[in-house]
C-alpha cells in the first residue's frame, strides 16, 4: 500500500522494496543536447540501474511500479568537464586506443538535484530459461539489500553521484503532487540500430511516481523553443 492505495500484484507476489539515497543525482533528460538537465525524479530506467546494481541474474528481469520520493526536489548547478571523443566499445575492450581527455575536453554546464532520497518498488519477472522460482530470486534481493552487497556501487543518474542503499524505512512521502510531463520510460539496445525509446506521461501524486507497464515507442520529443 501507498498513500492508502495498492499496487499491482505479479504472480501473487508484492513488490520488492529498496530505499536508495545521496547527496546529489542527474537523471539525463535525453532531448537536451548541451546542457545536462535533471528530470525531477528518478526516471525507471535509472531505477532499474539501481536494483540491478545490487542483484542481477539473466533469468530475470525488474518492472518498477512506483518511486516515492522522500525529501524535497532542490536542484542546483554545476560545470562538469566531459570528453568529446569516446571509443567505441570494441576499442575500450581491447584497449585499443587511449582517449586524451585533456585534448578532447568540454566544459558543461548541468542541473542536478541535491540531498535526494527515494523508495522503489518493482516486480521480478523471471525469464523463460529460469530455473528457480520466483521466490528465490525475492529472497535473494531482500537479503543482498539488508547486508549492504552490490556487484557494483550503484549512482544515481551518473557514476559521479554514489547511492547508499538499504531496507525500507517508514519515511512519508513529500507532500508534493504535479504534472512532470513526458518522462523517458525505456531504452531497447537489443537491436543493432539506434536504441529504441519509450515514453509516459508522468505524475506524482503527493510524492509518489507511479509508473505504467510499458512506455509508448517514439522519438526524442521536440524541446520547447528549439
Amino acid at each position: 500500500m501507498i498513500d492508502g492505495q495498492p499496487l499491482p500484484a505479479a504472480g501473487g507476489h508484492p513488490p520488492v522494496v529498496m530505499q536508495v539515497w545521496g547527496e546529489a543525482a542527474l537523471f539525463t533528460r535525453p532531448e537536451l543536447k548541451v546542457e545536462r538537465v535533471t528530470y525531477p525524479v528518478p526516471t525507471p530506467t535509472a531505477a532499474v540501474g539501481i536494483l540491478e546494481s545490487v542483484f542481477w541474474k539473466p533469468e530475470m528481469r525488474y518492472q518498477v511500479v512506483a518511486i516515492e520520493v522522500l525529501k524535497p526536489i532542490r536542484q542546483f548547478r554545476i560545470r562538469r568537464n566531459e570528453t568529446s571523443d569516446l571509443p567505441s566499445l570494441a576499442e575500450a575492450a581491447r584497449g585499443a586506443r587511449r582517449v586524451d581527455t585533456a585534448a578532447h575536453r568540454d566544459q558543461r554546464n548541468a542541473v542536478c538535484l541535491r540531498d535526494v532520497a527515494y523508495r522503489i518498488h518493482a516486480h521480478i519477472h523471471l525469464q523463460g530459461h529460469a530455473s528457480k522460482p520466483v521466490a528465490a530470486y525475492r529472497d535473494q534481493f531482500r537479503r543482498r539489500v539488508t547486508r549492504g552487497a552490490c556487484f557494483q556501487r550503484p549512482y544515481l543518474g551518473t557514476r559521479e553521484f554514489a547511492a547508499y542503499f538499504g531496507d525500507p524505512d517508514d519515511t512519508p512521502p513529500i507532500n508534493r503532487s504535479e504534472q512532470l510531463g513526458i518522462m523517458l520510460h525505456s531504452i531497447d539496445r537489443s537491436a543493432s540500430r539506434e536504441p529504441a525509446m519509450t515514453w509516459f506521461t508522468a505524475q506524482m501524486t503527493r510524492g509518489v511516481v507511479r509508473i505504467p507497464e510499458h512506455g509508448i515507442p517514439a522519438g526524442l520529443p521536440a524541446v520547447a523553443g528549439a
